[in-house]
């Protein structure tokens, strides 16, 4: 397997889409050791980094645009007619997950994008009276609706986190627009109904601050310590990634958004029955809690670190994917995986694009 330098210097020796099964990760499901740490801030950036005003971190070109009832920022580097890799993040992090993942796609050719996610960043409402709703459908309505803003017909959707879950609701329910699914943790599709039975006490441990959101001091507590409660986060979902305080702040610039304490609560209220949606959505929510198989051509990722990845070497979700599928584990990896673990992201995507066929 590359490490992330030796991905790098791949890219620059031209190695072709044909060639990534050879080169890319091995096609056995098993653990995998991780790259190296995240190169600090200020480094030499990547190779195919595109740069220009706005460019968050130098690993692309901030942009706007209007999609469903959001006005989406998003980064955007690579070749504007290859193919499509749509990245998500999840909370409480940002599209600086991918500042190291998205210059390596964009070196093999891909157009890739990477938006802010409700709440977030520079994405922002189009009114000001629309219900902060973030429940899982609306938040991959969002991205269906970036798709059509950019005329992007199909992608392939990698994420970990909120991404995941958003990733594979779309797999799920609109398998037309995700050509390939990178999915860390496997399958995140929420059942309100299950969330109602408890897990194993070590795993409800871990959702700590879910049960702290859903208390009106928790509300509080994340609106008057935002950023002491996402590097509490960072450094409980990630034990052994060593960050520094500048690549923090970098993502923690996105929270400073009028409406991240709403739809962070609203998420994890709503996941656990006690918050309601929107619903015009009930529909598709009904869909999503029975459970719907992915077709398409899968990677699913874990962390060997990340307190949320279920035993059992990605045997817990298994047989919702039904596709062709691949899955790893990442040696001495947390939960942030495209950030701790870049170069073996990238590899994922490149894996899942090889399995649809490319």
């Amino acid at each position: 397997m590359f490490t992330r330098r030796g991905f790098g210097k791949a890219v620059g020796v031209g190695v072709g889409a044909a060639g990534a099964s050879a080169a890319g990760l091995p096609t056995a499901a098993g653990a995998v050791p991780a790259p190296g740490a995240l190169p600090t801030p200020g480094g030499t950036p990547a190779a195919g980094a595109a740069s220009g005003p706005g460019a968050p971190g130098g690993f692309g070109r901030l942009k706007q645009i209007r999609a469903g009832e959001l006005d989406i920022g998003y980064m955007e580097t690579g070749p504007a007619h290859g193919p499509a890799v749509v990245l998500l993040h999840g909370w409480p992090y940002d599209i600086h997950s991918f500042a190291e993942v998205a210059p390596l796609l964009a070196a093999r050719g891909h157009r890739v994008i990477v938006p802010y996610l409700r709440g977030h960043g520079t994405t922002t409402f189009l009114s000001s009276t629309t219900f902060r709703n973030a429940q899982q459908s609306v938040v991959a309505l969002d991205i269906v609706a970036l798709l059509d803003a950019l005329r992007i017909e199909q992608a392939v959707l990698a994420g970990f986190d909120w991404g995941s879950r958003t990733a594979d609701i779309i797999a799920a329910l609109w398998p037309e627009r995700c050509r390939a699914l990178v999915s860390v943790t496997g399958y995140l599709i929420t059942d309100r109904e299950r969330q109602r039975h408890p897990l194993a006490a070590k795993a409800e441990w871990a959702w700590w601050y879910q049960y702290y959101f859903a208390t009106e001091r928790g509300r509080q507590g994340l609106h008057d310590n935002t950023r002491d409660l996402a590097r509490l986060v960072w450094t409980f979902n990630s034990p052994t990634w060593r960050f520094d305080e500048a690549t923090f702040e970098r993502t923690a610039t996105a929270f400073d958004h009028p409406d991240h304490v709403d739809i962070v609560i609203h998420n994890y209220r709503w996941r656990l029955g006690l918050a309601e949606g929107d619903p015009r959505y009930d529909g598709l929510e009904k869909r999503l809690a029975a459970g719907p198989d992915i077709a398409v051509p899968t990677v699913t990722l874990d962390g060997e670190k990340d307190p949320f990845t279920p035993a059992g070497d990605g045997a817990a979700y298994r047989d919702k994917f039904t596709g062709p599928y691949a899955h790893h584990t990442l040696t001495g990896i947390g939960h942030n995986v495209p950030q701790e673990a870049p170069g073996a992201f990238a590899q994922a995507v490149l894996e899942a694009n090889r399995l649809a066929g490319a």
